[in-house]
């Protein structure tokens, strides 16, 4: 008998020669900098077995995850003087764990900093907060003995407002500066994917893109230059005519006019499309729109196939992905519209 399962229905295709490409733009608009890439939370849900490999072959060398259990996935694509973790060391397990496979801790604090002595130290990357105020080492704890011993790869800082045109960059650009004056490194990192659009004074050694190599647009300056990556298709698993009076979903929130075609389709909130994407959005086949009708429910949602009759059992619908409007449209930010792609697409590149 076989057992292997039937095929998902929803799939992601993942176009890694945009992914590619927008590594390559973004390295060039680094201008004398050199891009790393953000790769934490499974490649912004891309996924690190299809996008790692596009990256790499675009001439990315620098990686960046927040948690440790995401090393071992990176570490089967690159060695681990490659890699740094930007939560650092919070224990003696860690710091052994950094020590044994080479992967950089970024150093937060005085007292990760000392964690890292007591485990031997060697090269790490060390975090000075500048105004975000989440992680990072103080600007006034940057003579303190304990960073001074630090072998300093990366000096890295972080920007809050890059997306706005906000007074605080400008201040955030200058204590990095301040802080570069202090401590002893290689090299010194504070853009993001906004920050490369704010010019060349942020750029500084090395960039760190994250959204902008999925295809979300941080700042206005990078459309034109960003292209989409992420393609979500879900199938048509069911066709239904109702009549006029009829309601649709959960809470009866839609009731049909007149009689009208519909299908349901095998997606929802568990699998990223939440409550809030369905309020006037529409699914696309060949072209055609398909209004959502009703509540999104935990696996799927109900389109109005009226006027696109020819839509079969089988079918696959496309779900719109353009980061900028997509967000827009529904008020999540395209960081969350990203990561909260489900386990259940079968990601295709």
């Amino acid at each position: 008998m076989d057992t292997a399962p039937p095929p998902a229905t929803l799939r992601l295709r993942i176009d890694r020669q945009a992914l590619a490409a927008n590594w390559r733009a973004l390295d060039r608009l680094s201008g004398q900098a050199r891009a790393g890439a953000a790769v934490k939370a499974d490649c912004y849900g891309v996924g690190i077995i299809h996008a790692l490999p596009a990256l790499l072959d675009a001439g990315a060398r620098d990686f960046f995850v927040a948690h440790w259990s995401e090393v071992a996935d990176v570490l089967a694509h690159v060695p681990g003087a490659q890699i740094s973790v930007l939560h650092g060391v919070t224990n003696a397990a860690e710091a052994a764990y950094a020590r044994a496979t080479g992967v950089r801790p970024v150093i937060n604090s005085l007292q990760q900093a000392a964690i890292w002595r007591d485990a031997g130290g060697g090269l790490c990357d060390l975090m000075v907060d500048t105004g975000i105020n989440r992680l990072g080492v103080s600007l006034a704890e940057l003579g303190d003995p304990l960073v001074m011993q630090l072998a300093v790869h990366t000096l890295l800082s972080h920007l809050a407002s890059a997306d706005e045109d906000s007074a605080l960059n400008a201040v955030q650009l200058e204590r990095t500066r301040q802080a570069a004056a202090v401590v002893a490194h290689q090299r010194l990192s504070l853009a993001n994917s906004a920050g490369i659009a704010l010019g060349a004074d942020y750029a500084f050694d090395l960039t760190r893109p994250g959204l902008a190599l999925y295809g979300g647009i941080a700042r206005g300056e990078l459309a034109g230059h960003i292209r989409q990556v992420v393609f979500p298709q879900a199938m048509v698993i069911q066709r239904r005519r109702i009549g006029a009076g009829e309601s649709v979903g959960y809470n009866a929130t839609f009731t049909a006019a007149d009689a009208m075609e519909t299908a349901t389709v095998s997606i929802g909130y568990a699998d990223g499309f939440l409550r809030c994407r369905g309020t006037g959005a529409a699914l696309q086949h060949c072209g055609h729109n398909l209004p959502v009708r009703g509540r999104v429910s935990m696996d799927m949602v109900v389109v109005d196939c009226t006027a696109h009759t020819a839509l079969s059992v089988g079918d696959f619908v496309d779900i719109p992905f353009d980061l900028p409007n997509v967000a827009q449209s529904c008020g999540l930010s395209q960081y969350e519209l990203l990561t909260s792609l489900g386990r259940r697409f079968s990601r295709i590149s």
